[in-house]
């Protein structure tokens, strides 16, 4: 499996100690930045993981930017993508579970190293149980062909 990871300069630190973290547990990594802390705009983060994504080039997303809530939005713009931003381990389980969440968010400023490991252990350890959950998941991908021209 192949995680694509990005940050903007908030969350800079803690992606590239996590990038090391996911390779340990046996995963490919595509990095897409930023690697300092000169400012940057975290959109153009989000749309290089999620076009990644798209593209079927990585099979899900992480995103770190000081609080998690804006590459949040920036990436759930995006067909085809549910980006869930938490910041305890129950989410991030149910991100999957129940949401077939495909890129997972979180701020550097709100979650440590350790809380970060296991936000990503358990989120890449979960799969999307279908069931019940697929039919409100299905809603939603309705939903944002809707409105894709709107």
């Amino acid at each position: 499996m192949k995680i694509a990871i990005a940050a903007d300069h908030g969350g800079f630190e803690l992606k590239n100690s996590m990038v090391e973290y996911i390779k340990e547990l046996g995963y490919e990594v595509n990095d897409f930045g930023t690697d300092s802390a000169d400012s940057v705009d975290y959109p153009d983060y989000a749309r290089k993981v999620c076009e990644d994504i798209q593209n079927e080039k990585s099979d899900l997303g992480i995103l770190i930017c000081g609080t998690g809530i804006g590459m949040s939005l920036a990436a759930n713009k995006f067909s085809g993508i549910r980006a869930a931003c938490v910041s305890d381990v129950y989410s991030a389980k149910m991100s999957r579970n129940h949401n077939n969440a495909n890129v997972l968010c979180f701020g550097a400023r709100v979650v440590g190293d350790e809380v970060a490991k296991l936000l990503i252990k358990t989120f890449l350890e979960n799969e999307f149980e279908g069931g019940r959950h697929e039919r409100r998941v299905n809603k939603i991908m309705d939903i944002e062909k809707e409105n894709k021209d709107l």
